[in-house]
Formats: structure tokens, C-alpha cells, sequence
């Protein structure tokens, strides 16, 4: 058996999962800054597969501050914990997306990620357990995203706030993790043609800043 498959096993236990995260996620919140000298950008964003659009940085304000909760619950079989958005809402509306928001003053991206998840879904951050960063990830709707990664405890009782959150569900790990899932599409934006990753998953389609970071989470976890 090779280190990739040791390493995939381990990651769809709670234990395994706990140890990866430990060993290679982020300690702390990362910057996703673009050059305009160089046209280059680091960190992860919208543009990931649309490099000819970088230059879009150097004429955008700058970035909102926000963070989400990446919630993989500890079930014999680990999921991650998703919602759907509601249709009426300003930006993102009606799309899949993690728990999350913009920081308030003060707020850490934790603070911000929890705070979120008991307001859109009334997940206590009591059973919550953060347990590192992904890369901040730069949407083309103006947020530098803080995602927290974060193992969660069974036994939880969610309540939706209606005017944000028209549903929740959970994905296998398993399924987010296999490259095989792991779809390039594309669509017209603003006049342009944009790619974007997509993982969809018994008729919920994420795509786009989610799908994005949970591209994000395989590379960190299984690719060295």
C-alpha cells in the first residue's frame, strides 16, 4: 500500500482526520494579495482557473474581511455539514456555501466562523472543536474568506434562520475528497467566460467558492 493510500484512510477517520489537519493546515489566517507590478496573486480565489482575469485586482476596493466554518462532523462516516442559501439574498443567493460571514469589529475569523454558524444554524459552538485554516480565499464579490477548518460532535440540534439558510445537508468527506468528483465548469460572468471547480452531489450543485475551497482542503490534506 502506498503513503497516498495510508494517508487517504487516515484522513476518513476522526482520529486520522484530527492528526492530518494538526500536521497540514494553516496555524494562522493567510493573506490572498494580488501585484498588480507583477500580475501575480497568492493565496487561493475565484481566479484560480481563470489566471487571464487577475488583473481585475488592481482595479477592485479593497477586500471585506469574512470567515466560514468548514464543519466536518465526526460521524462513523465523516461528513461536511453545507448549506443552501436562501434565494433572496444580496450576494451568493440561493448557492451552496459553508456557514459564515463578515468579521464584525474586533472579531477574530474563528470568533466571525462561529458566531455565524449559531446565527444562520444554531450549531453550538459547543460542540465545535476548530482545528486550523485553509487558505484565505478572495471572492470575485469583493470578501477575503477566512475558511476555518473545524471537527464537530455529533448530537447537535440545527434551526435555520429563514431569511439566510433555506437548507442544510451533509456530503461523505469521501466524495469531496476523490478527484474524481472534482468538475471543471463554466458560465458567462459579467461578459466573460469563467471556470470554475464544481462537485455535484445528489442534486446539490457546489461550485464556485465552495467548491473552490474544498479543492483547497484536498490539496492541503493529500497533496505534498
Amino acid at each position: 500500500m502506498g503513503q497516498q493510500d495510508i494517508t487517504s484512510q487516515l484522513a476518513f477517520t476522526e482520529a486520522g482526520f484530527r492528526q492530518l489537519a494538526t500536521e497540514r493546515l494553516h496555524r494562522e489566517p493567510t493573506d490572498a494579495i494580488f501585484d498588480p507590478r507583477t500580475g501575480r496573486t497568492w493565496g487561493r480565489g475565484d481566479w484560480d482557473l481563470n489566471p487571464e482575469l487577475l488583473a481585475d485586482f488592481a482595479v477592485m476596493p479593497p477586500a471585506r474581511p469574512a470567515a466560514v466554518l468548514v464543519p466536518v462532523i465526526a460521524r462513523d462516516t465523516l461528513t461536511v455539514l453545507l448549506t443552501q442559501r436562501t434565494d433572496s439574498l444580496s450576494t451568493h443567493a440561493g448557492q451552496i456555501a459553508f456557514p459564515g460571514g463578515k468579521l464584525e469589529a474586533g472579531e477574530t475569523s474563528v470568533e466571525a466562523a462561529l458566531r455565524e454558524a449559531e446565527e444562520e444554524i444554531a450549531l453550538s459552538r459547543d460542540f465545535v472543536t476548530p482545528l486550523g485554516f485553509l487558505d484565505s480565499y478572495r471572492t470575485g464579490t469583493g470578501f477575503m474568506v477566512v475558511p476555518v477548518v473545524a471537527i464537530v460532535r455529533p448530537g447537535f440540534t440545527l434551526s435555520l434562520d429563514r431569511s439566510e439558510v433555506a437548507d442544510t445537508f451533509e456530503v461523505p468527506l469521501s466524495f469531496l475528497m476523490d478527484e474524481a468528483n472534482h468538475q471543471k465548469h463554466s458560465r458567462e460572468w459579467l461578459g466573460r467566460q469563467r471556470f470554475f471547480y464544481a462537485m455535484p452531489y445528489e442534486g446539490h450543485y457546489i461550485w464556485g467558492a465552495t467548491a473552490g475551497m474544498i479543492k483547497n482542503l484536498h490539496e492541503r490534506l493529500f497533496t505534498r
